[in-house]
């Protein structure tokens, strides 16, 4: 069975076929970095990381985009607010999204462009609109130039909108508009902006306007027309639309599959900065989740359903993950270290159709069930097929509980700082029992679960896991 995906521009699952045989390019809209992310921004970077490990999986060549957006009206907000230069800010959190993807075993994109460094390519394509006809200079002085949307018939085609019940973009002054709907490709320099934030042009200084920054980006990094363009889908209207207007207008097919994530809302209000209301992996971490948990409860739900956060949900989550996680454990103390091997085909037709990791998880769910029942009964053999092939399905989610990316950096540090110590406890407690001084056995293993470290005898040895807070 061939990988469908839901396509936001037809309104179908259709069978994915990519521009070039073997090859697939996927183009993620980054996030805007005016702040450190919540949890809410990083499932688009969870849901695509799945989808380039599937195709990878299914033979394709990926090359994978996710870009930047460094300079932003948000940002240069930030950097007036703080007395700071806006490329400061930008960079800072830009550090700080990094780190949150490598918690969650986001593999690193193939190219990460930031918006600044297309500066050349956005003039190229705001000139192409102008002689074309579907852009011009406000006549006010300003220096911005705006995209005309009554020059493209075919505007609003993407949100299903019509344009003459569209709302007037807010980018710019409508007094230097021809209509209220075009939207700014680029904004001329303003007295009330940081004046480090402009670039020369053929219109004089100024910056880009935020839509025509991921046009020229795929241009640049992926060519005129690519496969894949993903986002949330919050960003259908305005910047999706107005990305393929503007691409589409000069002459690019741009991207050949629309897909969208749903959102991820902390209660009845969208996750963010400006309601308070934000939980990023700091946050998560403290409550005793780690990543990898986090990381299964995104993906328990289907990449396209708006999931409601809930510290309940989350918990419930991490306690499926663990009962996967415990298996896995088991049976290598049982089989042995067991490479991944294939997955089953209940879990592949349920990746390739539109990806839905739900359903994929219920049958590593059964798979690992299976697997518990040939460790109970004594059948190695079929425990360690079952081991290889939850492996097999783990990594392709990026949940391999044996991941170097869940035990790096500081992490591991700590893991191993702390298996020293409970390894000296245990064998103290090993010694207790030894000589029969089963209350002395008690109260290590007791002061252990006070410190958060549950003690389980196995028929290969005691065995020790955090708990969860």
């Amino acid at each position: 069975m061939a990988l469908r995906l839901y396509d936001t521009l037809t309104r179908q699952v259709r069978d994915f076929e990519p521009r070039e045989a073997g090859r697939a390019s996927i183009y993620l809209c980054g996030l805007t970095v005016q702040s450190g992310p919540h949890i809410g921004h990083l499932r688009s970077g969870v849901s695509y990381d799945v989808l380039r490990r599937w195709l990878v999986h299914s033979g394709y060549e990926v090359t994978f985009v996710r870009n930047i957006t460094d300079i932003d009206d948000k940002v240069l907000a930030k950097a007036l607010d703080q007395g700071r230069p806006f490329w400061s800010i930008a960079y800072e959190n830009e550090v700080l999204l990094g780190a949150s993807y490598r918690a969650l075993n986001v593999l690193p994109p193939t190219y990460e462009p930031r918006a600044t460094a297309t500066i050349p390519e956005m003039h190229e394509l705001i000139a192409m609109l102008i002689e074309r006809g579907h852009a011009y200079v406000a006549p006010d002085g300003s220096g911005d130039v705006y995209f005309s949307v009554q020059s493209y018939p075919d505007y609003g085609q993407l949100s299903r909108q019509k344009p003459g019940e569209m709302e007037p973009a807010t980018d710019g002054p409508e007094r230097a508009k021809k209509d209220p709907r075009d939207f700014a490709l680029w904004k001329g320099v303003k007295a009330t902006e940081p004046q480090d934030a402009y670039w020369p042009s053929p219109w004089g200084r100024g910056r880009p306007g935020w839509h025509i920054e991921c046009s020229a980006m795929t241009y640049r990094f992926l060519g005129p027309e690519f496969d894949i363009h993903g986002g949330g889908t919050d960003l259908v209207f305005p910047h999706h639309e107005n990305e393929m207007t503007q691409s589409r207008a000069v002459g690019h097919p741009f991207a050949r599959f629309w897909v969208h994530n749903g959102m991820l809302d902390l209660g009845a209000e969208k996750m963010s900065k400006s309601l308070g209301n934000v939980v990023d992996v700091a946050a998560v971490r403290e409550r005793g989740i780690r990543p990898v948990e986090l990381r299964y409860y995104m993906l328990a739900a289907h990449y396209r359903a708006r999931i409601e956060f809930s510290w309940g949900a989350l918990e419930e989550a991490a306690s499926g993950y663990q009962r996967i996680e415990g298996f896995i454990l088991r049976a290598t103390e049982a089989a042995g270290v067991t490479a991944p091997t294939v997955v089953c085909a209940e879990f592949a037709e349920a990746m390739d159709d539109d990806l839905n990791t739900s359903a994929a998880l219920a049958a590593l769910h059964e798979v690992v069930r299976e697997g518990n029942t040939a460790l109970a009964g004594g059948e190695v053999d079929k425990a360690r097929g079952a081991l290889g092939s939850a492996r097999a399905m783990l990594g392709l989610l990026g949940l391999d509980p044996f991941d170097p990316a869940f035990a790096s950096g500081d992490d591991r540090g700590l893991r191993e700082t702390v298996d020293a110590l409970v390894v000296l406890a245990l064998q103290q407690r090993t010694a207790a029992r030894e000589r029969k001084d089963w209350a002395a056995a008690d109260a290590v293993r007791d002061q252990l679960k006070q410190a958060g470290v549950v003690v389980e005898d196995t028929p290969h040895g005691p065995r020790w896991t955090i708990a969860r807070l």
